[in-house]
């Protein structure tokens, strides 16, 4: 019976690991797609997004067997915080799937001629997504309380940059559309950036049995 539960527990830990993996690639690809035009990349990016739809599912069915077994409290939190993890995992794929989609119709118009941060704000989304990813595998909760500071960062600049869209839309009517489309692509980047919070507020609560989820981090 326990060495039943230890394999399913690893094999918990590793499907959790593929599924970050899979994750972190979506988001990159989708910024790739959207930074250098590639419609091809754009709509592989979109397909690909069921994949961690069936990671989630596969994770939450064999964490249910887990917690039948009644483990100890040490095991119980890290099945209970694998489910959150997956589920912000297959979130995070959602939102590379938007940003994919926002880059497929970007491709095909002219480019929006106003320099934003884009890249920055992308660079920062992804730094703490896989700063979140490492602090799990590492068990590290001082890495993981020092990443949540850095979501204002993320909300600062998708604040600025919609500032700054919303100027060039004022002075050119044309340009709506594809500044509307660079809008919901910089929200998904938030919304990553709130994930990769969310999951590096899990793993503190693994390594400590403390909830920071509503509390001054």
């Amino acid at each position: 019976m326990e060495r039943h539960f230890d394999h399913d527990l690893s094999e918990l830990k590793q499907r959790l690991l593929t599924m970050a993996s899979q994750a972190e690639t979506a988001v990159n690809r989708a910024i790739e797609a959207l930074t250098t035009r590639n419609y091809d990349l754009a709509i592989q990016v979109k397909q690909n997004d069921e994949i961690l739809d069936r990671g989630e599912v596969e994770i939450d069915e064999l964490a249910i067997r887990l917690l039948a077994k009644a483990p100890l409290a040490t095991d119980l939190r890290l099945v209970m915080v694998a489910m959150k993890i997956s589920q912000n995992l297959e979130r995070v794929g959602d939102e590379a799937a938007k940003i994919a989609k926002r880059a497929r119709d970007l491709s095909q118009e002219p480019p929006v001629k106003i320099n934003v941060d884009l890249p920055r704000m992308a660079g920062l989304a992804l730094v703490m997504l896989k700063g979140a990813l490492d602090a799990f595998v590492n068990r590290d909760s001082a890495a993981a309380r020092a990443l949540i500071p850095r979501d204002e960062e993320v909300d600062a600049l998708n604040k600025q940059i919609n500032g700054e869209l919303t100027q060039f839309m004022m002075s050119d009517r044309d340009s709506i559309p594809r500044c509307l489309n660079l809008m919901i692509a910089t929200r998904s980047l938030e919304r990553i950036a709130d994930h990769a919070t969310n999951i590096a507020e899990e793993v503190v609560y693994l390594c400590e049995a403390a909830d920071i989820r509503h509390t001054a981090k």
